[in-house]
């Protein structure tokens, strides 16, 4: 009965150390890539070629970080495999810092 739960603990540490590294990764190269392509936008824009409408822009933004109410849905198995998500957010958390 300890053996399942050690390698669960085991697991989620090693697994979420390997996804906090690779997503800290990942999150640094989407930020440069939206990052540059705004610059070029501001650019585009600066020189004349093109016309941004902000407010669309920001109204497009809110509806895509818009939260809907699906939250229950992914609780509820995190509260059931409570030990390997504890163990792996600490990872991740790690993996991030290292990373």
């Amino acid at each position: 009965m300890i053996i399942p739960f050690v390698y669960q603990l085991g697991i989620g540490g090693i697994g979420g150390f390997i996804v906090g590294y690779a997503f800290k990764k990942i999150t640094k190269l989407i930020a440069i890539i939206i990052g540059l392509f705004f610059a070029a936008l501001i650019y585009l824009a600066y020189k004349g070629i093109i016309n941004i409408n902000y407010g669309k822009l920001e109204e497009a933004a809110k509806d895509a970080l818009g939260v809907s109410g699906q939250v229950a849905q992914w609780v509820l198995p995190i509260i059931l495999h409570l030990p390997f998500f504890g163990t792996f957010a600490v990872g991740f958390f790690l993996g991030m810092k290292l990373g």
